[in-house]
């Protein structure tokens, strides 16, 4: 992973420093609250529902276990021993004292993380997939990308107002898993017939209000111009994207509106102003970026067989087929830490958690892990000789529960419990599925099946591209709840369709009991709940959801 240099540490020095002023001219009352806002966005403060949240950015989704310690002394020291994993692959603190904020961005910064360009509307932190470069279907490593963009767009003047925030996800495999079809603009790494290396361009895509899946504007661009067509798309965005309307004010607006081959034309004609200037890459350039996401220590090894374990140990055997995945390097695996225990708000984790992940890293793991969209953690380099030492450490300290993918994986935005802006609860909601479902065998006969829930229409749990998804909405002060189907997120993305009237709270884990009956009563053998969905359409499930709610 990338590792600061002199001008890095400067910069983020110089950031800290001034905020520190700004937060106590504000604390003094020198600063209006609409003279404040801007500036705390700027370094990912938010003022919740009954706290401030400062949203941490964790890059392409890395952390080093030195990182990670340090964000379990923050949670510890500053906050109630506890922070938040949330769907950019970003850690948030839900309870942080205002006045301490810059002495948190202080600790951060001696460990390489800073908060800067967390909100406000500015290009955010860019995503990607969890198993880059470990992943076998993977084609192009996509994480020297994501670090060209970031440090590209860090402290970029033109983007630091644009006219609503803005999202890039990049991917390099051939399974989507950055979700780049819902994003402003994704980017999938890709090589031509002659074997060079470059980028299909999307842009466009979004959830909130108004969901939209992004459009191809171009299907390959040379790598070494990324820079100056990123730039291109950002400028006419900031020119021509709306700013008398929040609401209207995204990028996917603006493509919607003006047509994608026309947003893509103005784009070129932009682009051949651009391209060939200062923001080419240079070959130089890219090996740098490489060169911080070189291999670790491989072992020559063969791959385990770890069967008569998994017969001796049957909880062992499910986390296998759940929780890990295969690796490109032979003898290696994936693993997924599962933060979906029930009675735990998806996603949270403590701060002794944090540690031991970090010492399970350093002992397995080459001292690396990464967060996810899904609100879990990898250890990405893990020796199939060491699976099973590993299970029984992290089944004691709570993150090996074998349901990664299941129903009960489910994400979860915070919901009406902390936002400001949700319209109703989501972690009770989660919780009362989770223990709905709560026999593991009958999740894995249910076989994958994405569950996203959303506390408002501004979609942080993305809901839209959940197999099924709820969104909390407020009907005259009281909480309900509306359900949609038919949503994905992956390589065939769709956006899900409302299935008819809300629901009361109390009502959402039997609903969601019946819509799973109808799947299992209708599909056929080898079909997921996505797949009967397409094939049968909403009429079976719609017409007896609300005749048993009748």
């Amino acid at each position: 992973m990338y590792n600061y240099d002199e001008h890095d540490h400067k910069i983020l020095g110089e950031r800290i420093a001034q905020f520190r002023g700004q937060t106590a001219r504000y604390l003094a009352g020198e600063l209006k609250d609409e003279e404040f806002l801007p500036l705390r966005l700027q370094n990912g403060l938010y003022v919740q529902r009954l706290a401030p949240m400062l949203r941490v950015n964790v890059p392409y989704g890395m952390l080093n276990t030195t990182q990670l310690r340090k964000l379990a002394h923050v949670a510890r020291k500053y906050d109630k021993g506890y922070v938040h994993v949330s769907t950019r692959q970003n850690i948030q603190f839900n309870w942080p004292e205002l006045a301490e904020v810059p002495d948190i961005l202080a600790e951060l910064s001696s460990v390489e993380m800073h908060a800067t360009q967390s909100s406000g509307s500015c290009l955010r932190n860019t995503t990607s997939d969890q198993f880059a470069g470990i992943a076998p279907d993977e084609i192009v490593d996509p994480r020297p990308y994501c670090e060209i963009i970031r440090q590209w767009s860090s402290f970029h003047p033109e983007f630091a107002f644009l006219p609503r925030k803005f999202k890039i996800a990049v991917t390099g495999a051939d399974s989507d898993r950055a979700a780049t079809r819902v994003h402003d603009i994704g980017l999938q790494v890709a090589k031509n017939e002659a074997g060079e290396v470059g980028f299909t361009v999307l842009v466009g895509g979004g959830l909130g209000r108004t969901p939209v899946i992004g459009s191809l504007i171009r299907k390959f661009l040379p790598e070494k111009d990324l820079l100056s067509y990123l730039d291109a798309i950002l400028r006419i965005y900031n020119q021509l994207g709306r700013r008398d309307n929040k609401y209207k004010a995204r990028i996917k607006i603006l493509v919607k509106a003006m047509g994608p081959e026309n947003f893509a034309a103005k784009v070129e004609e932009e682009w051949n102003h651009i391209k060939g200037g200062l923001s080419t890459l240079t070959q130089d350039e890219i090996d740098y970026a490489k060169g911080f996401f070189t291999e670790p220590a491989y072992e020559p090894l063969n791959n385990a067989d770890l069967s008569n374990v998994s017969d001796e140990y049957p909880a062992f055997g499910k986390w296998l087929e759940r929780n890990v995945r295969s690796h490109r390097i032979s003898g290696y695996s994936a693993v997924t830490l599962s933060l979906k225990p029930t009675g735990v708000a998806p996603g949270d984790i403590t701060s002794s958690q944090l540690e031991a992940i970090a010492d399970l890293a350093d002992e397995y793991s080459f001292s690396e892990v990464r967060t996810t969209h899904e609100q879990n953690i990898v250890m990405a380099d893990v020796k199939q000789s060491n699976l099973f030492a590993l299970w029984e450490k992290a089944r004691a300290k709570g993150f090996a529960t074998p349901n990664i993918g299941t129903l009960t994986d489910l994400i979860c935005c915070p919901g009406g419990d902390f936002c400001s802006l949700a319209n109703a609860k989501s972690i009770p909601i989660a919780e009362a599925i989770q223990r709905q479902f709560d026999d593991l065998d009958y999740l894995y006969d249910l076989g994958n099946l994405d569950l996203n829930i959303s506390g408002c229409m501004n979609a942080c749990g993305h809901h839209h591209v959940g197999h099924i998804g709820i969104l909390g909405v407020d009907k005259k002060g009281d909480e309900f709840y509306q359900i949609q189907l038919g949503g994905n997120s992956g390589t065939v993305t769709n956006l899900g369709k409302v299935l008819g009237p809300a629901f009361g709270a109390d009502e959402i884990p039997q609903i969601i009991q019946t819509l799973v009956d109808i799947y299992v009563d209708k599909r056929i053998e080898g079909e997921q709940f996505i797949d009967t969905y397409r094939r049968i359409g909403m009429a079976p499930f719609k017409e007896q959801v609300y005749a048993k709610a009748d």
